[in-house]
């Protein structure tokens, strides 16, 4: 079944495509700078995570709905999603985390 871009324009309707295409966990990011599955509370380093996609959702009438998912992998083969707001209203560990993340890919893509 092909998703079309229309279907893909809530986050709702992302998570629900990225549940189906098996990434199954929720992850957030704790003070400790850490990705942790809220499923069984396994923490995650940056160099254990890899972001395979995001989507941004910007609210139509509030600047405080914009909102950004990240579709994650992980070594040990998990799979997942992280939600944050982007702009003013994100989360200054989320957005510390996924800068170590992005930083790690350049490295590894430099290397190859």
């Amino acid at each position: 079944m092909e998703t079309t871009t229309e279907e893909m324009k809530t986050l709702a309707s992302c998570i629900n495509k990225m549940t189906v295409e098996g990434y199954t966990e929720d992850y957030k990011v704790n003070e400790s700078s850490q990705l942790v599955s809220l499923r069984d509370e396994k923490n995650y380093s940056p160099d254990e995570v890899h972001i395979v996609n995001f989507y941004r959702f910007e609210g139509a009438s509030d600047p405080a709905d914009n909102s950004i998912l990240y579709v994650i992998e992980t070594d040990d083969g998990k799979k997942g999603t992280l939600i944050d707001a982007y702009g003013p209203y994100a989360d200054p560990q989320v957005s510390k985390f996924i800068k170590r993340v992005e930083d790690i890919s350049k490295k590894t893509n430099k290397e190859e």
